[in-house]
């Protein structure tokens, strides 16, 4: 069993999701910002989860401020902005830090199962994205210059090899 399904986060709404509940769906985990230049991102994010959302495939966000100060809201803001300006329905978690001393175990998760360029960890900028598949494998990660929309094969591709299992 993946370490993906023993770790519990803080859904925006400060209440404890369990990811176990993830298990069989494909998922996409982002780190987000509102004050950013990839925020316009989210249009893409929100399409592919209205796109394949029934195929039991979703998309996590998690907000982050550790790059530029970029995510400064509280959670009622972040929240408020995401479903206002992009109408955001995907769950969004708590703000976590994704590098550091205090990284979440969810990102110290998924960097280390999946590292980036030159072995290097570090998430870094807002945006990155690592996509899950159904056993909680990390199947891909994504700078944040991926357009959510070049992704959609790769859930495609997960979603296929599920359905032959």
């Amino acid at each position: 069993m993946s370490a993906l399904y023993n770790l519990t986060v803080k859904t925006i709404k400060n209440t404890d999701w369990e990811l176990s509940s993830l298990r069989g769906k494909i998922v996409l985990f982002v780190n987000v910002a509102s004050k950013c230049g990839f925020t316009r991102q989210y249009s893409g994010l929100e399409e592919l989860y209205k796109k394949y959302k029934d195929q039991d495939f979703e998309i996590v966000g998690a907000p982050c401020n550790q790059f530029l100060g970029q995510e400064p809201g509280t959670p009622e803001e972040i929240e408020n902005f995401c479903k206002a300006k992009y109408d955001v329905s995907f769950p969004l978690l708590a703000k976590m830090d994704v590098n550091g001393p205090n990284e979440a175990p969810l990102y110290h998760f998924l960097k280390t199962s999946k590292p980036g360029v030159l072995g290097l960890t570090r998430i870094k900028w807002n945006f990155e994205k690592f996509l899950v598949d159904h056993e909680g494998n990390v199947i891909q990660r994504y700078s944040s210059l991926t357009e959510p929309s070049t992704i959609a094969k790769d859930i495609e591709n997960l979603l296929q090899k599920r359905e032959q299992k």
